[in-house]
């Protein structure tokens, strides 16, 4: 590893100097806030151009289904994670039966997950189904202690529970480790050194212009992309990957929202500075508020969308009260003139929740040319997430708390690739 030169700094990165894709008027994408323009939400290829990613073209999703024997997932097939940054190069890896890992994480800023931050979750766990590789989970209630108004034993409460739920996405125990920023900083002191490695190399002014920080945000604020950062370098958690020769030539891939991108970005940037690979990633678009893409979707509003914690009664009234409809305003109109699938909740919802293909452009098209009305959409989609969010809270109660110190505990992982 080339010490000498971890203080040289980031060069020139900053998300906003090099988009070349400027947002829309009322559009803004960062870390912590998302919102579009109108209700037809975001334009995937200026997001792609406005980031510096790559389009998840059809030629590499036949490749990804040659090279794993599998078919694609239908949130990739339909666009859903549409965007990435070196997949092509972790293909490249399975095919060579070289090892790498999955990374992904979770603010946990409320008890309360919504059925939102489901997805990448979702996707995570079919990428290790798929690949049959370990997994590290980042809960950052250190991040939530510094951004929201948490006491410290509030933000550890909140990143116990959201694991529970986390957990009940069906992880495979032997194949995940879950952790909290809090709790494992006292645990493995290889984190606060690869933390501290990537603090180095980037200044007050770079990190200013990667993420907006101003004058009076916190240093703890300013220190944290770092730790996000960390958990791309195989070496911070040197009990999962310890004996497998150099741990910091393992690359991972990341699963996350788009929203994340600046954080790995920087990341990317350093990576080749303390000696480790890029983290690959694999972006997917955003989850709409129940009130429409325009709208924020808040775990403070419970109106914004269905928890998970929601009962079937909540989950109907939800839907047929606040989902926001790309039907017209009469039955008679709607019939002569159909609804609009590209703003309608209802559909929306359905292209992340259906996954028969067939079924969904048959709805698509009956909604379109009037055949199917607005309450008939929503009752579909009421009926798929009373049934999904009731199977998770039934997995969720099943878990002991001795399972939760399991899947936390530091340990070596089980793996075949």
């Amino acid at each position: 590893m080339a010490e000498d030169k971890l203080g040289n700094g980031v060069n020139n990165l900053s998300v906003k100097g090099d988009q070349t894709e400027q947002p829309e008027e009322g559009e803004h994408v960062n870390p912590w806030s998302v919102r579009a323009a109108d209700e037809r939400g975001f334009d995937k290829d200026k997001l792609i151009s406005r980031f510096g990613s790559s389009k998840v073209t059809e030629d590499l999703i036949d490749r990804f289904e040659r090279v794993t024997g599998k078919p694609c997932h239908h949130w990739i097939r339909r666009g859903i994670f549409f965007s990435h940054r070196d997949l092509n190069l972790i293909l490249d890896r399975y095919e060579a039966k070289k090892p790498f890992y999955l990374y992904t994480g979770r603010g946990p800023s409320s008890t309360a997950m919504h059925v939102g931050h489901l997805i990448p979750f979702v996707m995570t766990k079919w990428l290790q189904d798929t690949f049959d590789v370990p997994l590290v989970i980042q809960l950052t209630d250190d991040e939530k202690f510094l951004w929201r108004d948490l006491s410290y034993s509030e933000a550890i409460e909140l990143a116990k529970q959201n694991t529970k739920d986390i957990i009940a996405c069906g992880f495979d125990p032997n194949k995940t480790f879950i952790f909290s920023d809090f709790t494992y900083m006292a645990q493995c002191p290889a984190f606060y050194g690869n933390i501290v490695k990537i603090q180095r190399c980037i200044t007050y002014n770079q990190v200013k212009g990667i993420f907006g920080f101003g004058d009076s945000d916190s240093i703890g604020k300013i220190a944290f992309p770092a730790v996000q950062a960390a958990p791309a370098m195989a070496s911070t958690f040197p009990q999962i990957f310890k004996g497998m020769g150099d741990m910091n030539s393992i690359p991972c891939l990341i699963p996350c929202a788009i929203d994340q991108d600046p954080y790995f970005r920087m990341t990317r940037d350093v990576a080749p500075r303390v000696g480790f690979p890029k983290p690959a990633l694999l972006h997917s678009t955003f989850f709409p508020a129940l009130q429409g893409a325009q709208c924020k979707m808040s775990s403070s509003d419970e109106r914004s969308s269905v928890f998970l914690t929601d009962t079937p009664k909540q989950i109907k009234t939800k839907i047929n009260k606040y989902a926001f409809s790309g039907g017209q305003a009469t039955v008679e109109e709607h019939r002569e003139k159909g609804g609009d699938i590209e703003v309608d909740i209802a559909y929306q919802y359905l292209c992340f929740f259906m996954e028969d293909d067939d079924e969904l452009e048959r709805i698509g098209q009956e909604y379109k040319s009037g055949k199917l009305l607005t309450g008939e959409l929503k009752a579909m989609l009421i009926k798929i997430l009373q049934k999904l969010v009731l199977e998770h809270q039934q997995r969720r109660e099943a878990l002991s708390e001795d399972s939760v110190d399991m899947f936390m505990t530091p340990r070596k992982l089980q793996f075949n690739h």
